[in-house]
């Protein structure tokens, strides 16, 4: 799994349109095995970052659950001190 791309689900408030882009940008970029492609290849590149794109957001709006929205602020600092234990205080 790419390190960048955050969960999107359950979050207060939403995910907005350029997490949902910036994830599916990393997907492709994953995917494909390019940071950015070739003249021959941007329109394909484009092209896929964009159906993703979509299909992240039909699943962001399908999802359903009974658990409590998270709050960002609260992941972040559980994030950093997973990293903190993992590589050491920065």
């Amino acid at each position: 799994m790419c390190r960048n791309i955050k969960t999107l689900f359950n979050f207060e408030p939403p995910a907005t349109e350029a997490e949902i882009q910036a994830s599916a940008l990393q997907f492709v970029r994953k995917l494909s095995g390019f940071s950015a492609p070739s003249q021959a290849n941007e329109a394909a590149f484009a092209r896929a970052v964009e159906e993703v794109a979509d299909a992240a957001r039909r699943l962001l709006t399908s999802l359903q659950t009974q658990a409590p929205p998270r709050d960002r602020e609260i992941e972040a600092a559980k994030a950093r001190e997973r990293s903190a234990v993992r590589f050491g205080p920065r």
